[in-house]
């Protein structure tokens, strides 16, 4: 069976969608990029607040799965808290950084950053993830 990572990146669309990418600089640390592009504009130059909590979902998302990937467990989000405190603006390259800050054997409490290509802080957030068995999912069906 491949990893649930590999898994998941392959049947992402939506992440394919808005162009995401991602790299797991070590077990529950990610790097994520994402442009922002005319589609996901709110305004004439500023992109939605929906697609900015999407790529920081996704952000804690994979930071939470790579911690628990080996275990051979996927995750949910349960919750999570976002802090816009710039706009993300049109052909604004964002890089997300996330990090697990606290594993447990089933939540996984992450903390999550987006910054624009000058490096300003764009969005904070906090959240908590549920870990479970990749059996209980339907993504082995997708193989």
């Amino acid at each position: 069976m491949e990893s649930p990572l590999v898994l998941y990146n392959k049947i992402n669309n939506f992440g394919r969608l808005l162009d995401m990418k991602f790299e797991v600089s070590e077990p529950g640390r990610v790097i994520y990029s994402m442009p922002v592009t005319k589609d996901i504009l709110a305004t004439t130059s500023a992109a939605h607040g929906g697609a900015l909590a999407a790529f920081m979902d996704a952000i804690i998302g994979v930071a939470s799965l790579s911690a628990v990937a080996e275990e051979g467990k996927l995750v949910s989000t349960v919750e999570f808290k976002i802090n816009y405190l710039n706009p993300a603006l049109l052909n604004d390259q964002l890089r997300g950084l996330g990090k697990v800050i606290k594993k447990g054997k089933r939540i996984i409490i992450t903390q999550g950053e987006i910054f624009n290509q000058k490096n300003e802080l764009l969005a904070t957030c906090t959240g908590t993830l549920n870990a479970y068995p990749i059996e209980k999912s339907d993504i082995l069906r997708s193989q």
